[in-house]
């Protein structure tokens, strides 16, 4: 069945609910996990799949009462439905068709495992919040697992993994550590991320901070976050906001593992890259309220640090308040600008040395609006605006800053290579507020439940159309704990593609009491 048609058929919103047998052959629940835990990480090794189990409810009373890595190994991608648990006990563990979870790694482990500690070697966090998994092999059966812990200074786990014969996967802890990001300034909120085409994680800086302004004000209502990454620093020092907000590289990944912060794909909210198949060509996505979509187009195949960065503009092919489990969104691009980490990283510098001390209500110690007026209108001296302010000069130049909770968007890399799969995907968590606020490129109507987009990629790894193909429905907030029915998707997140085409989901919501992977076919 064609995705388009799947997706009208499937999928109606509001508080009308339907049943159909092509909704039901066209989207599998596979597993549950505990209490509040959320679906991270999931990336596919060979037969087996990891994920995490992040955040879950703290008094369990099990082992599933830590945030967890974890394996299901020899998967049954063709396993049939995973019922939702009804009981006390299924509702605190790791439910699955496709096999059985094996924990991994849990926060604190050895005293390493997501323990975020700063440049002078002070412990400020331990994190329950693992992220992104990428894995580097180093053998037949044996690498590196990568892992992010998505915290204010963010982290990243490096654990050497081996793979029995039967399946079953170990970790190594005296070659297992966390990654020195002491070299870029740390980072903040390590959220999803993929490995590139050269086998190199890209993790990913979630900056929530929609106005740079706020960044040394002391009334400011997260400023604790910003008070911790001082800590981090240390020496007095208070952090420059422009040294955060991007796509890091972890270069020479099986030895030094080096952070690179790619200052030329822009600064906002990253939920993550994924990167073509030409290894130039790459698509962001930018979590928040009012975001943007990116593509960058590197000069060099293989090497992120110089090229053009571009901002989508979009025509909602349907009228006002359009349902948006059939509605298309067209996409045109719009040059931002070219930029190399060099020259930005020279921009940045230009605002170090500035603390809470020089906030003066009502003005700025950072890039002002009219500084990005001037830039839209051509008359600025330079093209700090848009790597530094990314998102505001997006919208200056006309791009479409609507986007409401875009989280993951991947690829399967052979298929997107060899065309068995031309195929992107991103999840949108949920369809809201500015998506459907009656104003600008995009008004939708609301959907709490998320959507998941498909995106065709011609012959040049470029998409023009974003297609819905899965959508949550029925959210009716007086049914909690699952406002969203448990028969359909709720809020979106993580996203892999499988060889086949198939699209695995998982769920990071408050709409389901535990949060589902999905498996859809088309």
């Amino acid at each position: 069945m064609k995705a388009h048609r799947a997706s009208v058929a499937a999928v109606l919103l509001g508080t009308t609910l339907i049943a159909t047998t092509a909704y039901a052959e066209s989207l599998t629940r596979v597993a549950t996990v505990p209490l509040k835990a959320e679906i991270t990480g999931m990336y596919e090794v060979g037969p087996d799949l990891f994920f995490n189990i992040q955040h879950p409810l703290k008094d369990l009373g099990n082992e599933y009462a830590k945030a967890s890595v974890g394996v299901i190994s020899n998967v049954n991608w063709a396993a049939g439905e995973q019922p939702v648990p009804t009981d006390d006990a299924g509702k605190s563990v790791v439910l699955s068709t496709l096999g059985d979870y094996q924990i991994l790694m849990q926060e604190g482990d050895a005293g390493k495992i997501g323990v975020i500690k700063s440049i002078a070697g002070e412990d400020l966090i331990v994190s329950n919040d693992p992220d992104f998994n990428g894995f580097l092999p180093t053998g037949d059966d044996a690498g590196f697992l990568f892992t992010n812990w998505e915290n204010r200074p963010g982290g990243m786990s490096r654990a050497m993994m081996s793979r029995a014969g039967d399946g079953t996967w170990s970790v190594d802890m005296n070659k297992t550590d966390m990654i020195d990001f002491a070299s870029v300034k740390g980072t903040w909120v390590n959220c999803f991320g993929t490995m590139s085409p050269w086998s190199t994680p890209l993790t990913s800086e979630e900056l929530y901070f929609d106005s740079t302004a706020d960044w040394n004000n002391p009334e400011y209502k997260y400023i604790e976050d910003n008070k911790m990454l001082a800590r981090y620093l240390g020496n007095g020092q208070y952090p420059n906001p422009y040294d955060y907000g991007y796509i890091v590289e972890i270069t020479d990944p099986a030895g030094s593992a080096t952070p690179v912060k790619q200052f030329a794909m822009g600064r906002y909210s990253h939920e993550n890259t994924v990167v073509m198949p030409d290894m130039k060509t790459a698509y962001l996505s930018d979590d928040g309220t009012g975001v943007v979509f990116y593509k960058f187009i590197a000069d060099t195949a293989g090497d992120l640090s110089s090229g053009t960065l571009y901002a989508a503009r979009i025509t909602q092919l349907g009228g006002a308040g359009a349902a948006s489990a059939d509605t298309e969104l067209q996409i045109s691009w719009i040059e931002l600008a070219h930029g190399t980490n060099e020259e930005i990283q020279g921009w940045i510098r230009d605002y170090d040395g500035i603390g809470m001390d020089d906030y003066k209500a009502g003005e700025t110690n950072y890039i002002s609006d009219a500084e990005i007026a001037a830039w839209a209108a051509g008359d600025a001296a330079d093209n700090r605006v848009p790597f530094l302010e990314s998102r505001k000069a997006a919208v200056a130049k006309g791009a479409t800053g609507e986007f409401r909770k875009m989280e993951g968007v991947n690829i399967n890399y052979a298929g997107a290579a060899n065309g068995s799969v031309p195929f992107m995907y991103m999840a949108m968590s949920s369809i809201g507020k500015t998506m459907s606020d009656g104003e600008g490129h995009i008004d939708l109507a609301e959907n709490k439940c998320g959507v998941v987009y498909e995106m065709k990629l011609d012959a040049n790894y470029n998409v023009g159309k974003m297609v819905p193909v899965v959508a949550g429905h029925g959210y009716n907030k007086d049914n909690k704990p699952n406002a969203c029915p448990v028969g359909s998707v709720s809020n979106p997140d993580n996203l892999i593609v499988l060889a086949d085409g198939a699209v695995v989901i998982g769920e990071d919501t408050g709409n389901h009491e535990n949060n589902a992977m999905w498996i859809w076919r088309k």
